[in-house]
């Protein structure tokens, strides 16, 4: 049958139809296509790193915990900052090395010129010097709740800024030895003074929103203690220079079982604090994973509570000599080997004094003084120092920790404590575990309350590469630990070492410091230990970041 003009001019619309229709399905296939590549090239850009480190907060006046300063180390500048694989200072923020006056009480300092925070906003010597006073005075007036790191500028009696390029720090101590370094801490970050509030605290959200930051990374998106994602920063001018991948992501982990998991199926990159030494010990096994160990540094230790320990000074039985004799008791007890050996198998040593036994000026003044004096507990010293104080036995006491911050072991490491002490039958103890963001707010004693924890948990990792760091801000004029102790002895000594040029003078000092607190036992330090980060086998630079700067930079990784 024939097609008349009039059904051709139907049947040529319909054909051109059904090709327009095809090519756009086609076209959108196509871009379907493109996109799924885009989103894949974006995935193999993204590093994913685990931790089981919580954060209390971004705001760097208000947190002194290593969950909290590996988001700041990454997404703040320094004035100064160590570069991969070394732990001397080198300028970030600052132009050049700054220069002491000449009576060695002023610090000047050039910030280089033409910075900027990734929203736009200026860097200049303005936004430094509100950095640091910032930190001080939320640190005096208490808004940091006792988590700050007003302890680190306590030789800081002033700074200000005298032009946009210049900041002048008056100190307390002349030719402060460690200043430079302390320009790298927690204490340290450059903030947006446009955006941070100068006298109080300000929300995560509210920073992150203003895209307040200054450092190799910016932050995309922002789950606390959930998620958080980075990208580059353009704006960065400083040491470490472009980041080697686009974009990270940090996953937080509840569990360390389900991060070593995730860790040996490659369902993340890199696992950096905490697994447990039985998980890495079996990842060390697996042909697609690679466990890296960096230099030393980390210390476990009990905190004694001068208020709400037996006999303190805030109990129904106040005793100074008795609490004391308590302490004392409890270091003769500990047996650090069976604890390293049996809980941590072997990836902690023994700990035998406040400073880590790889740094200079360490001296094992609790190996000599405390258990057998090779290291072992004493049971014998331990009854006769509560005998000879007239305490009753066997006392009770209720000891502290917490497991999402200082890892999935933590239990294992306090039930071993717990057995160590009531195997002696002097003591009765409880043992019991708080949530991180809980813990590290109740365990303090502020104008208001007396602290929650008689005896409790706390871990350290270094600011800087110096003996100092495992002192001053425990037992300086500013405690970080807030547990009742002071000793005039103690920060006399410390004072001295901060400004002895003489290395010689300079270690005695540090030593005598360690003696000083053996003495008095605020804290019994239990475990020292490496650095340890897990990652795939096609990921780089984790090697290159895990340095005895003890920072954890991101921007070093990739794949």
């Amino acid at each position: 049958m024939g097609i008349s003009k009039k059904n051709l001019k139907k049947l040529v619309f319909r054909t051109a139809t059904a090709g327009i229709v095809l090519f756009s399905l086609i076209a959108l296939s196509a871009c379907g296509s493109s996109s799924s590549k885009t989103k894949e090239k974006a995935a193999s850009n993204t590093v994913i790193i685990g931790t089981t480190d919580k954060i209390i907060t971004i705001d760097p006046a208000g947190s002194y915990d290593n969950g909290s300063f590996a988001v700041e180390n990454n997404v703040y500048a320094f004035l100064f900052n160590f570069p991969y694989g070394s732990t001397d200072p080198e300028p970030d923020v600052a132009a050049s090395t700054g220069t002491f006056s000449a009576d060695g009480t002023e610090y000047t300092v050039k910030v280089k010129d033409g910075l900027k925070f990734a929203n736009g906003h200026d860097l200049t010597a303005s936004d430094v010097a509100f950095s640091f006073q910032r930190v001080v005075t939320i640190g005096a007036n208490g808004k940091d709740l006792g988590n700050g790191p007003s302890s680190l500028l306590s030789d800081m009696e002033s700074v200000k800024a005298t032009d946009d390029q210049t900041v002048v720090f008056k100190l307390k101590t002349a030719n402060n030895v460690l200043w430079e370094q302390i320009l790298c801490t927690p204490a340290a970050p450059i903030v947006d003074e446009q955006v941070f509030s100068a006298d109080s605290l300000t929300p995560d959200t509210d920073i992150v929103k203003a895209n307040a930051f200054s450092g190799p990374l910016k932050i995309d998106s922002y789950s606390i203690n959930d998620s958080v994602s980075y990208s580059r920063n353009k704006q960065y001018q400083g040491i470490y220079g472009k980041a080697k991948s686009s974009n990270y992501q940090v996953k937080y982990y509840a569990d360390a079982s389900n991060m070593k998991l995730d860790i040996q199926n490659n369902d993340i990159d890199v696992a950096f604090r905490s697994l447990t030494a039985t998980d890495i010990s079996d990842l060390k096994k697996k042909d697609n994973v690679k466990v890296y160990e960096g230099p030393g540094g980390e210390l476990r230790f009990m905190v004694f509570n001068f208020a709400i320990q037996p006999y303190g000074t805030a109990t129904d039985t106040p005793d100074t000599a008795k609490a004391l004799a308590v302490r004392k008791a409890v270091a003769n007890l500990i047996d650090r080997e069976e604890i390293a050996k049996n809980v941590y198998k072997g990836t902690y040593s023994p700990a035998y004094s406040y400073v880590p036994s790889s740094f200079e000026g360490y001296t094992a003044v609790l190996e000599k003084e405390y258990g057998d004096g090779n290291g072992g507990p004493s049971l014998d010293k331990a009854k006769a120092v509560l005998e000879e104080a007239g305490i009753k036995t066997p006392i009770n006491i209720t000891i502290q920790y917490n497991g999402d911050h200082y890892g999935s072991s933590s239990p294992d490491e306090y039930a071993a404590i717990k057995q160590q002490l009531e195997d002696s039958g002097l003591f009765k103890v409880s043992i019991a575990q708080t949530e991180w963001s809980v813990f590290s707010k109740d365990r303090v004693i502020t104008d208001d309350s007396n602290g929650s924890y008689p005896i409790y948990q706390l871990g350290w990792f270094p600011d800087f590469s110096d003996a100092d760091n495992y002192l001053n801000p425990f037992f300086g004029e500013e405690s970080y630990i807030h547990n009742g102790y002071s000793s005039q002895n103690v920060v006399d000594l410390l004072k001295a070492e901060v400004s002895d040029t003489d290395k010689t003078s300079r270690i005695s000092k540090l030593e005598s410091v360690q003696e000083a607190v053996a003495a008095d036992l605020p804290t019994i330090p239990l475990l020292e230990g490496k650095q340890i980060a897990v990652a795939g086998k096609d990921v780089k630079g984790v090697s290159k970041t895990l340095d005895a700067s003890f920072k954890f930079r991101y921007g070093a990784i990739s794949k």
